[in-house]
């Protein structure tokens, strides 16, 4: 039997269906199962650790990180406050207030850095977003293909037993042919 009469058999066995009529997935792991390889990740095409990530890409993930933690969160915080106290009491009683009470200038930097900061995090949501589908695809195949190396030790285990209980009758069949 050659490979792709093998990789047939096998789509048709574990399957149900011929082997085109197979989504690429499920074509992966029947190949993996005939040739006997390993599923999973694939390589260089399979990029999960950020090495072949463009810059603007890399960079929003780290402004993701960065910017989603309580670090960030707390010691904006501590600035922002420490701009009002500046501005309302030391600087205002000398008359250097560079943004006085309603803080108009700290209004537009947070609004800018709302603006610019909301797409970018969007930008790694989408990137983390496309790392899942990728994880879950994978996932899928891996799930699949012990689905099938079950069934296929389901196989030899009852071929087994029905060569056993076959060796047992022709051994019954002995016996009575050598009383009678």
């Amino acid at each position: 039997m050659n490979h792709e009469e093998k990789i047939s058999d096998l789509s048709l066995r574990l399957l149900g269906r011929a082997y085109d009529q197979l989504d690429d997935g499920e074509q992966r792991v029947i190949r993996a199962i005939a040739e006997r390889a390993p599923t999973g990740r694939g390589g260089a095409a399979d990029d999960d650790d950020g090495a072949q990530a463009e810059f603007g890409e890399r960079l929003a993930d780290r402004v993701a990180a960065v910017g989603g933690s309580w670090g960030f969160i707390i010691g904006f915080a501590v600035v922002l406050f420490a701009w009002m106290l500046i501005n309302s009491k030391a600087l205002q009683g000398l008359g250097l207030a560079f943004d006085p009470f309603p803080f108009i200038f700290l209004n537009l930097m947070l609004s800018m850095l709302a603006a610019i900061q909301a797409p970018v995090i969007m930008m790694s949501q989408n990137r983390q977003a496309a790392k899942d589908r990728l994880t879950e695809k994978l996932d899928y195949e891996i799930n699949l293909r012990a689905e099938l190396e079950i069934m296929r030790l389901h196989e030899k285990i009852d071929q087994m037993r029905i060569n056993e209980l076959a060796e047992k009758v022709d051994e019954l069949c002995s016996r009575i042919d050598a009383k009678a």
